[in-house]
């Protein structure tokens, strides 16, 4: 898929088909991941690939917008390693890089994802990190499911002329 083409038809999935994603499609997507730019090029992510039903299923009661990761072949938790950078501010942007290359690559491959936001919401946050007994430093930031899309949502128009400002305000 050419990239332009892929950046404006890209949506959210939120349902899936029950066809299973291949493991060199798992790996694309985590290799357009750790492509993504991050602050001083530390790449203070890790990310946690959930394919086991039970956790998938579990998902919801720990994140109240995730419903449809119980449908999905698998999630991608993208997560910040405080001790690889410990900034926060760093390891956020760096993880919304890494999570937005994650569903780019997805789309690209045929597959549906959706961003389901963990950071800075501390419920969804400890709820997650205990599920998956990250350690202390490895902060949860995004939770996205991934599939074989059970739907097809318009893009629609995107593009605001009136938000747009050259030079000065």
């Amino acid at each position: 898929m050419e990239l332009y083409k892929g950046i404006l038809t890209r949506r959210s999935i939120r349902k899936f088909t029950n066809q299973a994603v291949e493991p060199d499609q798992v790996e694309k997507i985590l290799t357009a991941a750790m492509f993504a730019p991050s602050g001083m090029n530390m790449q203070s992510w890790q990310f946690v690939v959930i394919t086991e039903r039970e956790l998938l299923e579990a998902i919801p009661a720990v994140h109240p917008n995730a419903s449809m990761t119980p449908q999905a072949a698998l999630a991608i938790v993208v997560c910040g390693d405080e001790d690889i950078q410990p900034s926060e501010p760093r390891w956020v942007i760096n993880c919304s890089a890494a999570s937005l290359n994650i569903m780019l690559a997805a789309h690209a491959l045929g597959l549906g994802s959706v961003w389901c936001g963990v950071y800075p919401d501390a419920a969804r946050q400890s709820g997650i990190k205990r599920m998956l007994k990250l350690p202390d430093h490895i902060h949860p930031f995004s939770l996205l499911p991934i599939g074989h899309p059970d739907e097809s949502p318009e893009p629609g128009e995107r593009f605001k002329v009136e938000r747009v400002h050259y030079n000065l305000w």
